[in-house]
């Protein structure tokens, strides 16, 4: 055997094949087409052209020892691994349909040189080590298109990716340039962003990770991960993903107030010790507002009196001068009726409302003192 096999091939096969070559081409190209999932006529006439060129090539190999693939002919068959790759076929759909090529290939030289003569066993098994050789430089320019498409989109993918966090970041870029980012990425649409901090190097295993749920910006001091709100950012999954990843988990906000939320991460980071289970925000915001942070109150009070926000505006102030009376009250009617000169009747209605719409928030100490703290500064 030598690096160029067909040097073997009979010299004559090209002056026997020549003529049966439009109908080996339309043979060979009608299989590869019936044997792949892809379709259309783009598709079929790309077949075509890259059949006929390799049915050529290799009769212009037979008796050479030159190379296969000659770089003009060689781009035609990069190019083919290339839009394989565009229309999100991978590689084994390629290489069957050059199995199946290469079969054909045998089978039609070897009829052809029976038909003008007597072929040996020799002859037969050079054919096929030729074919064979020759199918694999195909494989390989087809499979490196193929690659090279890959590595392009995925590079593309990443600059797009990075081009959203760094709009969200940012913060203040219009609706507009925004979604089409977004859209760039492959989300539908771009609404609520949880932002995530993580250790500098825990950035690359974030973007393995979450895939296309979120986008990373590396900041050289930690990194940052915005995740579109869903169901991977409920927060047990989100305990669960970031386990033992020293993260701060920020609140889910418009995406327009991605900075903000981002901020508030920070600020916690610098309240908690990172340990293995993620820090949550909503866990420190009243110690983030007693310090002093505006941001905190106003994700907080719209947070908690969020239940509320489809009632009347005077019907809604009325229950919160209830609620805001009982709570200083310790959860004496009679006394709230007093403050409020109102009937006990009256402030029972109130607070029945009032349990209906927060449920066990009333009965949970931390919460009541986050209202407490809302109220109050209302």
């Amino acid at each position: 055997m030598t690096n160029t096999p067909w040097l073997h091939v009979p010299a004559d096969l090209a002056v026997a094949m020549r003529p049966r070559l439009p109908a080996a081409v339309a043979e060979i190209a009608a299989a590869v087409e019936a044997g792949s999932e892809a379709g259309g006529e783009k598709f079929s006439r790309d077949v075509r052209t890259a059949v006929q060129v390799a049915l050529d090539r290799f009769l212009d190999l037979a008796g050479t020892d030159e190379p296969a693939l000659p770089p003009r002919i060689r781009e035609v068959f990069v190019a083919l691994g290339a839009a394989e790759a565009r229309e999100n076929r991978g590689p084994e759909a390629l290489l069957a349909s050059l199995r199946i090529a290469s079969r054909l290939l045998l089978r039609t030289a070897t009829q052809a040189l029976a038909e003008q003569r007597e072929v040996s066993v020799a002859e037969v098994i050079d054919l096929s080590d030729a074919t064979n050789a020759f199918i694999d430089e195909l494989a390989t320019a087809s499979t490196d298109g193929l690659a090279r498409q890959l590595r392009e989109q995925a590079g593309e993918g990443d600059r797009r990716r990075r081009q959203l966090a760094d709009l969200l970041l940012a913060g203040g870029s219009p609706p507009d340039v925004v979604r089409d980012a977004a859209a760039g990425i492959g989300w539908p649409g771009v609404d609520v962003v949880v932002p995530v901090l993580l250790p500098a190097d825990q950035a690359r295993d974030a973007r393995f990770r979450f895939g296309a749920d979120g986008v990373v910006a590396e900041r050289g001091r930690d990194a940052v991960l915005l995740l579109r709100a869903g169901p991977r950012t409920e927060r047990a999954a989100l305990a669960e993903a970031l386990h033992g990843r020293a993260a701060v988990v920020g609140p889910a906000l418009a995406w327009t107030e991605v900075p903000q939320a981002v901020r508030l991460a920070e600020r916690t980071a610098e309240l908690v010790t990172p340990g293995a289970a993620p820090a949550f925000v909503d866990e420190h915001f009243a110690a983030l507002a007693l310090r002093g942070e505006p941001g905190a109150l106003a994700v907080l009070t719209a947070h908690r009196l969020a239940p509320l926000a489809g009632l009347r505006d005077s019907q809604r102030e009325a229950f919160l001068l209830t609620l805001s009376s009982w709570l200083r009250h310790w959860g004496s009617r009679t006394a709230v009726a007093s403050e409020l000169f109102v009937h006990p009747q009256t402030v029972s209605y109130r607070l029945n409302r009032l349990r209906e719409l927060l449920g066990d928030d009333l009965d949970d100490p931390r919460i009541r003192f986050e209202l407490q703290l809302v109220l109050a500064h209302r």
